[in-house]
C-alpha cells in the first residue's frame, strides 16, 4: 500500500561495513517522508535462442567431431540468417565417460555435450532459424527468452517516474498546510527485476537404452526430438517497477 507520511522528526540510518567510522546522526526536525512507486513498459526488441549439442559414440573422437559439426552447422544456420558474429556465443564442449557398472573398467562409450546461444534481434527470424535447427538433428532446442537490450534504460526510466510521483504527493500534502517541499535529505531505492519476460521451453530430451541379446554391449539410441514450440506472434510488453522512500525537509 503506498503511504504518505508526516512527521515532525526523521531519524536516517545509514549502512555501513562492520568496524567503519562515521560521524553520529542527529535527528532531522521538520521533514516529510514520502513513498512511491513508478513502472516502465517497453517492447522487447531481443530473443534469445538456446540449444544443446551432444552425441555420444564408442569412440571418444568420433564422439567430439559429431558434436562439434553439430554446432558448426548451427553457426552456419546464424550466418544464413544475417546473424553477427557477437551475436553468436558457445561453450566449450564437455565429455563425459559412460561406463558399464565398474569405473574401473574402460568406457564403453562417450558423452559430449555443449550449448550455443543466439542473440535474434529480427523476431521474423526466429521462425526460420528454428525450423532450420531442428533439420536432421542438428540441435536441440531448448528455449526462448524475449527481453531488452537496454535493460539500464528502462530501469532509469521506472526510477524516474517514482521520484516525479514521491515529489508531486510531498507537494500535495504540504499545500494543504501553506507549506512547501524543501530539499531531499534521504532516499532509498528499491528496482525490481524485469516483468512480462516470455519465456518457451522444449520438452526435456530422453535417452533409451537397448540391450542386446547376444551378450555384445549396450548400444544407445535417441529419442527423435519433438519440434520446437512456433514463437509468439506479438511478445507481451516488458515492466520494469521501482520503489523510492524519499525525506523533504518542510519550509
Amino acid at each position: 500500500m503506498k503511504r504518505i507520511i508526516l512527521s515532525l522528526t526523521f531519524l536516517g540510518l545509514l549502512a555501513r561495513p562492520a568496524g567503519a567510522q562515521s560521524p553520529e546522526l542527529k535527528f532531522i526536525a521538520d521533514t516529510l517522508v514520502v513513498q512511491a512507486e513508478g513502472t516502465f513498459e517497453a517492447d522487447p526488441d531481443l530473443a534469445t535462442l538456446t540449444f544443446d549439442i551432444s552425441s555420444q559414440e564408442k569412440d571418444l573422437k568420433r564422439a567430439y567431431d559429431a558434436a562439434t559439426q553439430s554446432m558448426q552447422r548451427i553457426v552456419a544456420l546464424a550466418e544464413r540468417n544475417k546473424l553477427k558474429k557477437e551475436d553468436v556465443s558457445s561453450g566449450a564442449l564437455t565429455v563425459a565417460p559412460i561406463y558399464e557398472g565398474d569405473r574401473k573398467k574402460r568406457a564403453r562409450s562417450y558423452f559430449v555435450r555443449g550449448q550455443i546461444v543466439l542473440k535474434v534481434h529480427d523476431f521474423s527470424l526466429i521462425g526460420p532459424i528454428l525450423d532450420g535447427s531442428v533439420e536432421d538433428g542438428i540441435a536441440d532446442f531448448r528455449s526462448l527468452t524475449y527481453s531488452l537490450v537496454d535493460e539500464e534504460a528502462a530501469k532509469q526510466r521506472a526510477v524516474a517516474v517514482a521520484m516525479q510521483r514521491a515529489v508531486g504527493r510531498a507537494n500535495a500534502a504540504l499545500e494543504q498546510k501553506g507549506q512547501k517541499v524543501g530539499a531531499l535529505r534521504y532516499a532509498s531505492l528499491d528496482v525490481r527485476q524485469l516483468m512480462g519476460v516470455a519465456r518457451l521451453e522444449s520438452a526435456q530430451m530422453m535417452t533409451q537404452t537397448v540391450e542386446v541379446s547376444s551378450g555384445v554391449l549396450g548400444s544407445h539410441r535417441r529419442l527423435a526430438a519433438a519440434p520446437p514450440p512456433p514463437p509468439p506472434l506479438s511478445p507481451e510488453k516488458i515492466t520494469v517497477s521501482a520503489t523510492v522512500q524519499c525525506a523533504f525537509q518542510i519550509l
